[in-house]
């Protein structure tokens, strides 16, 4: 499986944002999709998630409410609509997909990785 992000950028506080992720490849084994991002100097961490099965999602606490993950053709392209960005969403956003259930929120969970866009968000 293959995934290219894109849709990163400079935008300022408040203002909204779209990442896509575009899937190829075997993409009918994979189970969970899902969207990491690192910051500058931190260790990368969850963002969301969305299981094709039961098509739930999941989302970090520091995002909930304002991130929304979603996908308009199940597992060929995925979507992170951000809004009300601040200063702390700035970073370097992943998509990564992975073959099994389970163990969403961890990174090493995840066989599969995009190269990452980046997002900065200015005060």
């Amino acid at each position: 499986v293959q995934l290219q992000a894109s849709g990163g950028g400079l935008v300022q506080a408040g203002d909204s944002l779209r990442l896509s992720c575009a899937a190829s490849g075997r993409t009918f084994s994979t189970r969970v999709m899902g969207w990491f991002r690192q910051a500058p100097g931190k260790e990368r961490e969850f963002v969301a998630a969305i299981n094709w099965s039961r098509f739930s999602t999941d989302y970090a606490d520091s995002v909930k409410g304002r991130f929304t993950i979603s996908s308009d053709n199940p597992k060929n392209t995925l979507y992170l609509q951000m809004n009300s960005l601040n200063p702390e969403d700035t970073a370097v956003y992943y998509c990564a997909a992975k073959e099994t259930y389970g163990g969403s929120r961890y990174e090493g969970a995840y066989d599969y990785w995009g190269q990452g866009t980046l997002v900065t968000v200015s005060s």
